[in-house]
């Protein structure tokens, strides 16, 4: 019987060792605030000259429209979003901006509040006063027929610091 225990026993600590041990496979989605800049540079207040929401054929841009879109930005990158579209009611959405780790290369990340443990990765430029913002598939949500029911979309928004 000892030896049949003393057996078990090595199979269960190697089996623990094992899952305890370090991957490197583990850090590959890191989320960070530095990266090819520090999110806290982009602290202030933003204005859109574009919130575009794009799926299949169809195309909304919030601003184009008469509407606004307007964003501020703490230094820890925690934001908030208040989209204001000509035809409906304002909203908000919120979340927090990181940069995405990932095989030595830096993804421009986002959190939403209403999705947290998930984020989404969005292409971009930044130059200290413009932000863009491109999305892919399902990086954002718009109601496109007003039913009170947002479908899921792609989005571009081009943001000036105010």
């Amino acid at each position: 019987m000892k030896p049949l225990f003393s057996t078990l026993f090595s199979i269960l600590l190697f089996a623990s060792l094992i899952g305890c041990s370090s991957n490197d496979d583990n850090d590959e989605n890191e989320l960070t605030k530095d990266g090819p800049f520090n999110i806290s540079e982009l602290a202030g207040t933003y204005e859109a000259n574009k919130a575009q929401f794009s799926v299949n054929t169809v195309s909304v841009d919030v601003v184009e429209d008469g509407g606004t879109a307007d964003m501020t930005v703490q230094s820890s990158g925690r934001f908030t979003l208040i989209i204001d579209p000509i035809d409906r009611a304002a909203y908000t959405v919120s979340g927090e901006i990181f940069w995405e780790a990932w095989q030595g290369s830096y993804f421009f990340s986002i959190v939403w509040d209403d999705e947290p443990g998930d984020w989404d990765t969005f292409g971009h430029t930044w130059d200290g006063t413009i932000l863009t913002l491109n999305g892919g598939t399902d990086s954002g949500e718009y109601d496109f027929n007003n039913d009170g029911v947002a479908e899921p979309c792609t989005l571009h928004f081009i943001f000036e610091r105010a």
